[in-house]
């Protein structure tokens, strides 16, 4: 059979990579294309081929053969997102896998800094770090096992540190990254001749353009974050309240007073869910962190004994429980701040119980990604809001009020849904609800969860009218939070990002887009541009 001329090009695209990377990093089984082709929640069209570059220079050569053939390209990193970060929407796409690219460069224990290639995950840096009694400020996301630097500062990663340090995008000092044509640039201070990248603002921050941007200005390769000392000293506590408007009044006090390294909230759905998805093999490898990480067996001892005699049955029905960690050069210091949280908390109505939930999550920070699954098997989808701390209740009632008119159809269908609530420094309140529902698996599904997690469910029957019924809500809960001024992390093609903007800053957005990628060729759909 003769090619199309469509197959012809995508040939000789093919072929000249293969040149450039080698054969073995060109990627077009396609099996592997859907995979690459597909989040957490959905996937897009298939891309034509996936490449997995091992050097900078390579990647370069690369995206400029891409662009000039007439291909899109688009970075992934980890493969968490679920915003359609890194869908295609166009067939003649190329996915550049940054996964291959996963060295550490330098850490500087003199000057404070790491510097890493964009392929590096959270989990990498934090087990080099901690032999030397260092850490990120910002160390890492839920899935920091598999998550990359790259696909953080794409997307907005946050957690681990947030509620003192704030987010990835905090902690970069400049980036590498490789321009549409395929032009390789430096940003913060190691842009510079004769520079170490020690620093990000020497004249206007051109590393802020590229942070968030969901790959659509360019292609990180390289970042230099932020170290700082590993706190001495550690504390956790959890404190229950009967309604989500008292836990959220608690946790943003907790926020203003800069007493958490984190503070989040879990509604009542989400506290089932976790202790649900939990396994005795887990809860041992929990055990044995809470020893390992405390400051002397002795008290390693104490702490796991505590956690073992507080089990789950510490969960009250209808509670909204909120965690935190304090974290500072001494105990002192840390019980000063544990006590502030609990003046705090009873001030607000709520009632101290078992520090479990944020002592496992700090014992073993990293876990493997068997939540990319519910408990039962199930699949899910977050949204995300993040607020100044007098509008949480506003945007936590919208959301609820945005709700009841699919109460009916969601029960019908089985979906349901979970809320996580988080601290983002002092400033910002972070409010995601999570959708939940049964439905057919995607490659990520399949490939992510431990074996033995994955063998304990049956896959799901496609649900296509449950899935229509996601969809639809998600897009209402995007637009509601547009509508209230909103942020959002993980962009992606979820948020009108874009529409979203002031006009004439819309305008001077899309002048940036035209001049470093004139023919809207990486990520085509994100962000909002066509």
């Amino acid at each position: 059979m003769i090619n199309s001329d469509a197959q012809l090009r995508n040939d000789r695209l093919v072929d000249r990579l293969a040149d450039i990377l080698g054969k073995d990093a060109v990627i077009t089984d396609p099996a592997e294309r859907r995979f690459y082709s597909a989040d957490v929640y959905s996937e897009g069209e298939h891309c034509a081929a996936a490449i997995k570059p091992k050097d900078v220079a390579s990647l370069a050569k690369a995206i400029g053969a891409i662009t000039a053939s007439g291909y899109a390209v688009i970075g992934r990193g980890g493969g968490m997102s679920y915003t359609n970060g890194y869908t295609p929407i166009r067939a003649d796409t190329v996915t550049v896998d940054i996964g291959t690219m996963n060295r550490i460069l330098e850490i500087n224990e003199s000057d404070m800094y790491i510097t890493v290639e964009a392929g590096v995950t959270w989990k990498q840096i934090y087990d080099a770090l901690k032999p030397k009694g260092l850490r990120l400020p910002f160390f890492g996301t839920f899935s920091g096992i598999r998550a990359t630097v790259g696909g953080g500062l794409s997307q907005g990663a946050l957690f681990m540190g947030t509620a003192r340090h704030g987010q990835a995008a905090d902690i970069v000092l400049g980036l590498d990254v490789v321009l549409a044509d395929g032009t390789l640039i430096t940003t913060g201070q190691g842009g510079f001749k004769n520079a170490k990248p020690f620093y990000r603002t020497y004249g206007p921050d051109i590393t802020g353009l590229f942070i968030h941007d969901g790959g659509a200005f360019g292609i990180k390769t390289k970042a230099t974050l932020k170290l700082m000392r590993t706190p001495k000293a550690i504390g956790f506590a959890s404190f229950a309240f009967p309604n989500i408007e008292k836990a959220s009044q608690a946790m943003s006090e907790v926020a203003r007073a800069g007493i958490a390294e984190e503070a989040y909230i879990f509604d009542p759905e989400s506290t089932d869910k976790n202790m649900a998805g939990a396994s005795v093999i887990e809860d041992l490898k929990t055990l044995a962190g809470v020893v390992k990480g405390q400051g002397s067996f002795a008290k390693g001892l104490i702490e796991g004994a505590k956690l073992v005699l507080a089990g789950r049955s510490f969960a009250k029905e209808g509670m909204f429980s909120l965690h935190m960690v304090a974290a500072g050069r001494c105990e002192a210091a840390v019980e000063a701040d544990i006590t502030t949280a609990r003046e705090v908390a009873v001030k607000h109505g709520g009632e101290e119980m078992p520090n479990s939930i944020p002592k496992a999550v700090r014992a073993d920070p990293f876990k493997p990604l068997n939540g990319v699954l519910g408990p039962k098997g199930d699949r899910w989808a977050a949204m995300n809001a993040k607020v100044a701390h007098s509008d949480a209740m506003k945007i936590i009632a919208a959301g609820d009020d945005l709700l009841k008119p699919y109460r009916d159809r969601m029960k019908a269908l089985n979906i349901w849904v979970s809320r996580l609530f988080i601290a983002i420094d002092s400033h910002a309140f972070s409010y995601e609800p999570v959708l939940h529902w049964d439905d057919e698996w995607l490659p990520v599904h399949v490939r992510t969860p431990e074996p033995g997690y994955l063998a304990k469910f049956k896959e799901p029957a496609a649900n296509p009218a449950a899935r229509t019924l996601v969809h639809e809500i998600r897009l209402k809960l995007a637009d509601l939070f547009a509508e209230y001024g909103a942020s959002s992390n993980q962009i992606g093609k979820t948020y009108p990002y874009l529409q979203a903007l002031k006009p004439d800053t819309a305008k001077f957005v899309t002048k940036l887009k035209d001049t470093l990628d004139p023919q809207r060729q990486l990520n085509p759909g994100v962000l909002g541009f066509k």
